[in-house]
């Protein structure tokens, strides 16, 4: 197994280069696109603002080749949301894949507090996920038990659409998990959170 990790200007990436060493595998972080191209799974990662991040991407020439790869994708928080059309953070174009607008959480009441830090109950839904498994036999989110509660901190994200694979509510529903294809995200930290996270870790490198 060849996994790679995206080397871009975002924080948090040593914490999934070290996630993916306890499941015994040594990945390769880097931003050459031969090397990502040629992997057996890329994770895209990352903590950081949305313009910076897509100013780095696409002077280096690797928004289209993050859009054309073939083998499995898992982006991570903002991975997640520069896999989407458009950020309102910075106000910027992002890579594609997912045909959806990221938005920014607005607090609605006194205690809605932004950017929203902590764990979450994550609620996968049944269509999308058996759609998923149809595709590929074993499914990101299999085997995480009743109820699981994953490690969130954004400012930004998803709205619910056609690609949502699981959803978790803050101020309004939202995407916690995306698919279409062989791209997967996630908007929480997996390398955060404990014994679920490392399962949708695990469960990402089987497919």
């Amino acid at each position: 197994m060849n996994v790679a990790i995206v080397k871009y200007n975002a924080g948090n990436v040593y914490s999934v280069v070290n996630a993916v060493r306890r499941l015994g595998i040594e990945p390769v972080l880097t931003d050459d696109p031969q090397v990502l191209r040629q992997a057996s799974h890329v994770i895209f990662p990352g903590q950081g603002e949305a313009r910076g991040a897509m100013e780095y991407l696409n002077s280096h020439g690797l928004t289209e080749v993050i859009r054309s790869l073939k083998q499995p994708v898992l982006g991570i928080c903002i991975g997640q949301q520069l896999l989407c059309r458009h950020s309102e953070e910075g106000d910027v174009d992002c890579i594609g894949v997912f045909d959806v607008d990221v938005k920014r959480f607005r607090p609605q009441r006194h205690e809605d507090k932004v950017p929203a830090m902590g764990w979450n109950r994550i609620e996968v839904r049944e269509e999308q996920f058996t759609n998923e498994r149809l595709e590929g036999g074993k499914g990101l989110l299999d085997n995480l038990g009743k109820d699981p509660y994953v490690y969130f901190v954004h400012s930004y994200y998803v709205p619910l659409c056609e690609h949502t694979l699981a959803e978790a509510e803050y101020i309004l529903p939202y995407s916690a998990a995306l698919h279409k294809d062989n791209f997967y995200t996630c908007q929480f930290h997996p390398e955060k959170s404990g014994k679920v996270g490392e399962q949708i870790l695990r469960n990402f490198l089987e497919l």
